[in-house]
């Protein structure tokens, strides 16, 4: 049988590890995440505008909106924009945010209504690059 808590936290390592690969930023897991509700899996010393919950799942077909939900929760309770990254096993990681949150620092016109993007962590990190570099 496998630990679910387990694969959680070397999930959230390897997260952590392609973050600082790819925004040069140093990640650490949240460890207050199993003490106290609604704390995000990853945390940083750093200025990044996101809380980012980490997920992965041995079946499916896409995110559970569930996860999503957690994470608007953590979002609002830290004042940061919200951010899932999900694995589905042997299925690359994949990043979900909300379109209007990258729609703004391009100087776009937000939507009206929550649409959700989803995207690989190359594509992620180049609009994180481009958010921090304003």
């Amino acid at each position: 049988m496998t630990n679910g808590r387990a694969i959680g936290a070397n999930f959230e390592r390897t997260i952590c590890n392609l973050l600082k690969d790819e925004l040069n930023i140093e990640f650490r897991r949240d460890l207050e995440q199993y003490r106290t509700k609604d704390h995000g899996d990853l945390i940083t010393d750093s200025p990044f505008p996101f809380v980012v919950e980490c997920k992965r799942r041995a079946t499916g077909k896409t995110y559970s909106y569930d996860w999503w939900e957690q994470v608007l929760r953590s979002s609002a309770l830290m004042k940061k924009k919200p951010v899932l990254i999900y694995q589905l096993m042997r299925s690359p990681i994949k990043v979900v945010m909300n379109m209007n949150d990258i729609i703004r620092p391009f100087n776009g016109t937000p939507i009206d209504q929550e649409h959700l993007v989803e995207m690989s962590i190359p594509s992620f990190c180049m609009i994180v690059r481009e958010m921090l570099n304003e």
